[in-house]
């Protein structure tokens, strides 16, 4: 008779295997779900940087900027990858949006003032995101 046989048997390997494939079928949509918040995340905090951006212009211009972004009038620019859109822009609100170009089919809004609110934004200065 052969003395101590080292290693693992195939049941065992077989066992683990499918530990570990339980475990990864477990994680990964909870990392996709993850990833999908942080884009919303960009989103919301490029909306609140493009209200202070707007603060500053209207304190300097008497109106709000209705332009294209970015652009040298208006010192904001917004995060790599985030497509903002100014929906209105008048002496007394605006209104614009955000979306993800890859990452998420979620989009972000904000207004101020008397502009019309852009969907899904339905409180004056708070960002609404689509579900």
């Amino acid at each position: 008779m052969r003395g101590g046989r080292a290693g693992f048997t195939l049941i065992e390997v077989l066992i683990v295997v499918v530990i570990i494939g339980i475990l990864a079928a477990i994680a990964i949509p909870k990392f996709a779900s993850t990833k999908e918040k942080s884009y919303v995340a960009v989103m919301r905090s490029d909306l609140r940087n493009l209200a202070v951006a707007q603060e500053a212009y209207s304190s300097d211009n008497n109106t709000y900027y209705a332009g294209a972004v970015p652009n040298a009038a208006l010192i904001y620019n917004p995060s790599s990858g985030v497509t903002v859109t100014i929906t209105e822009g008048t002496a007394s609100g605006w209104g614009a949006t955000a979306a993800y170009a890859v990452g998420t089919p979620r989009t972000c809004a904000i207004f101020y003032g008397n502009a019309s609110p852009p969907p899904p934004a339905t409180a004056e200065g708070q960002v609404a995101c689509t579900p």
